[in-house]
């Protein structure tokens, strides 16, 4: 065993106390304090030198063996894996916006890759000559490109590849890209895709819902047409499509706005956060009940919508980030529709 594993938990810390376990041993890693093959302490061992729960020690130990920061082997204990391959990916992804949903994708990359590739981000902001600039520099300087693409016209509509978009990515090795939340068909060459499918995602997701959007007298969309980061219009086509076959009596708006006139029972999906929070702030100074006299439906979980009970539609942007991830450690070139849910609540 390492004689310069130092392990030190600070009880004063809101850190989880595995949290730092797995800390303090990557810090170790990086400064040299623990070399490549050295054997750690136990599980039984490190909980008695820091007096922590074993449970709290295996929770540690199973995320730095999933990373494969460490591995076991039987009847000998626990060793730092060997690191030759560790760092030896370089990644370059792009992000078309700074969205919490979108880190989301990005953190759960990050996490899965683990000790195993180097990631470079770059937010292109829905900018067509940004991200073509951003490919064209870093053009042969990594192992992959993980690109989400989407984009904007001149009259600020979204759009998901014009024909300079393609003949970049044409540019890529095919064995280098993959290709995140939006896929287009016509590129050549085997790549991976891990995609959403706009149209029917909604439209699915809302026949899951239809028993509740039946109580009310009205569904409205809230599709913001001018954005500087737009949004596929696909997804009020297949809103459209929901409506029509199943009678729904609805309008389509740009956004919430300020004195909304609420009449009779609607259901509203919305799509931007601060269309959300005038909505409810709105039902909150007209003394309406959420849930009851007033619906809300929002695009894409986050966090805080699960803390403040708003039912939601939306992909699952953890899973769409550790899919991409094992493509790139596994070598696949596969093309996935990622899931997509509907997460019923209180707010409908």
């Amino acid at each position: 065993m390492t004689q310069s594993f130092d392990l030190k938990i600070n009880e004063n810390s809101r850190i989880p106390k595995y949290k730092q376990i797995i800390d303090s041993i990557l810090a170790d890693i990086a400064r040299g304090n623990i070399k490549v093959g050295e054997k750690i302490p136990s599980i039984n061992e490190l909980s008695e030198m820091c007096y922590l729960s074993r449970d709290t020690v295996e929770k540690a130990y199973k995320q730095l063996r999933d990373r494969q920061i460490i591995v076991s082997v039987k009847g000998k204990g626990y060793y730092i894996t060997r690191m030759d391959k560790i760092n030896k990916l370089s990644i370059f992804f792009l992000v078309n916006k700074p969205s919490t949903y979108k880190m989301m994708i990005y953190d759960s990359f990050v996490n899965a890759i683990g000790a195993y590739g180097q990631v470079e981000m770059y937010v292109y902001h829905c900018d067509e000559t940004l991200f073509i600039n951003a490919l064209e520099r870093n053009m042969g300087a990594h192992d992959y490109y993980i690109v989400m693409p989407h984009f904007r016209d001149n009259n600020s509509n979204h759009v998901s590849y014009t024909d300079n978009i393609i003949k970049v990515l044409e540019e890529i090795p095919k064995d280098k890209l993959i290709m995140l939340d939006n896929t287009k068909p016509g590129i050549t060459g085997e790549y991976g895709t891990i995609y959403q499918d706009f149209k029917n995602d909604i439209y699915n997701a809302l026949k899951e819902a239809l028993d509740k959007i039946r109580k009310y007298d009205k569904l409205i969309l809230v599709y913001p047409n001018k954005s500087a980061n737009p949004y596929p219009r696909r997804i009020v086509h297949g809103f459209q499509r929901f409506c029509s076959e199943y009678d729904i009596d609805f309008e389509i708006l740009d956004e919430i706005y300020d004195d909304m006139e609420f009449e009779g029972r609607d259901v509203y999906i919305t799509i931007q956060e601060r269309d959300l929070v005038n909505l409810m702030r709105q039902i909150r100074n007209n003394k309406l009940q959420l849930g009851k006299d007033v619906g809300i439906i929002s695009y894409n979980e986050t966090p805080l919508k699960e803390l403040l009970d708003i039912t939601v539609i939306s992909t699952d942007f953890v899973a769409l980030g550790e899919s991409a991830a094992y493509m790139v450690l596994k070598n696949k070139k596969e093309k996935v529709k990622n899931v997509f849910k509907y997460i019923e609540r209180n707010s409908l």
